[in-house]
């Protein structure tokens, strides 16, 4: 009869899980210049938009969170 030694099966996994990570690094993809430049675009927008000091400063702020609005817009037209 086989015996199974968890022990043993444990090591040996963590021995190959470390021979195959060898040299290997992890890459994380962003969307950092797709919000940078949407970040640029709704703040021309909103300064442009602006009547007075701040108003343009509430431009700024909001075109910071720009995406909060994008993703509200596009849950809000799901649910009509």
């Amino acid at each position: 009869m086989n015996d199974f030694d968890a022990a043993k099966f444990k090591k040996k996994l963590k021995k190959q899980i470390k021979k195959r990570a060898k040299g290997r690094s992890i890459q994380v993809k962003t969307g950092g210049g797709f919000y940078f430049l949407g970040f640029v675009g709704s703040a021309i927008y909103y300064v442009s938009t602006a009547t007075d000091f701040w108003a343009g400063v509430v431009g700024i702020l909001k075109a910071i969170i720009w995406p909060a609005f994008w993703v509200y817009a596009a849950l809000k037209g799901l649910n009509a």
